[in-house]
């Protein structure tokens, strides 16, 4: 069995991001874990998981119960619909500049806390993300520069590769998510909130047309969050290499370092300035096979150790919930039989 198909995991601090505001206001939110097939037990683990197509759906039901495409994050918000007006209004745009000046001048229109600026510098274009001087809430400006950067890349029908990305925000616990989406050049505790890439890159035509906007509606938001992902580093290169085999042939270090023409050593280093090592990329990538098939096949938790590379089902099972904080059984679909 390949793995190819695996889309990634989003972690379970993001869902509780995404939930505060309606939490806040006392809204039913049943019915968007139903929706997005959560079981409550993943939302008391702090180690927890969900695939990117749980969180998509959530991210949808959501929406629809706030009436509000930005989750609650601004005191103004953003109607349902809009987004796709925002879309229909980028995608006649001359080229890319054109295009993203429209986004941000529609989003200063509609929302009152977060206002976005596209400035030139040298050879370097900048989308910054004003806050009025009141610092907002991480997952805020994240989910902004995810529409934003999601929909321009659309259009142009390529990511459009980030150089940095700057918050005012201190780091959070874990800042996999922001990497993995946007770029590794990430800092924290700064003066200002932007993302940067270059410049020559606004003059791209806009390569979709307005017949195309509704497929792309129809598809977001998972494209938004999986599709146009920072694949740059070495731990997403690695990632799709070992996504094309079976990890019973996932190579040694040394053998993965000499296909890549590299030192182990070389390696290693490369990973570590990424946050990450070799065999917790393993493991992380185990671990989002195991989710993707729990939560999307009727396989037994027997097939999925076996498809995830191990022997014995309880060797799974520990492993497992030392991953996620839970049993694998949590992360089935409801609408299957949790056979365990």
């Amino acid at each position: 069995m390949k793995s190819a198909g695996v889309r990634g995991t989003v972690s379970i601090e993001l869902v509780h991001e995404a939930l505060n505001a309606a939490n806040v206001r006392n809204l039913e939110v049943a019915r968007v874990l139903e929706a997005a097939k959560l079981d409550r037990d993943l939302l008391r683990s702090a180690k927890a998981r969900i695939s990117a197509q749980s969180y998509s759906d959530m991210w949808v039901a959501l929406a629809d119960l706030m009436d509000d495409e930005f989750f609650g994050l601004d005191s103004h918000g953003l109607r349902r619909g809009s987004y796709a007006l925002m879309t229909r209004a980028a995608v006649s745009a001359h080229n890319l500049e054109h295009a993203i000046r429209r986004i941000v001048r529609f989003l200063r229109s509609t929302l009152d806390d977060f206002r976005g600026e596209l400035v030139l510098e040298d050879n370097e274009a900048r989308i910054y993300l004003h806050d009025g001087g009141v610092m907002r809430r991480l997952f805020g400006y994240g989910t902004w520069f995810i529409l934003v950067h999601g929909l321009a890349c659309w259009l142009v029908h390529r990511r459009i590769e980030l150089t940095s990305m700057q918050f005012r925000n201190p780091p959070p616990a874990d800042d996999s998510h922001y990497r993995t989406r946007f770029c590794d050049n990430l800092v924290f505790n700064g003066d200002t909130t932007f993302i940067a890439f270059p410049a020559d890159l606004l003059g791209l035509a806009i390569v979709e047309t307005p017949e195309t906007v509704e497929r792309f509606l129809r598809a977001a938001p998972a494209n938004l969050l999986v599709q146009y992902r920072n694949d740059a580093s070495s731990t997403a290169q690695i990632r799709k290499r070992l996504r094309s085999q079976t990890p019973e042939e996932w190579p040694d270090l040394e053998a993965l370092a000499q296909a890549l023409c590299i030192s182990a050593t070389t390696l290693q280093r490369r990973l570590q300035l990424e946050g990450s090592n070799y065999q917790r990329l393993k493991d992380d990538l185990r671990r989002d096979i195991a989710i993707d098939l729990l939560s999307a096949t009727p396989l037994t938790v027997a097939e999925v150790a076996a498809r995830t590379g191990f022997q014995e089902p309880s060797a799974f099972h520990r492993a497992f919930k030392k991953w996620t904080g839970v049993s694998p059984g949590a992360y089935r679909s409801s609408s299957h039989d949790d056979r365990r």
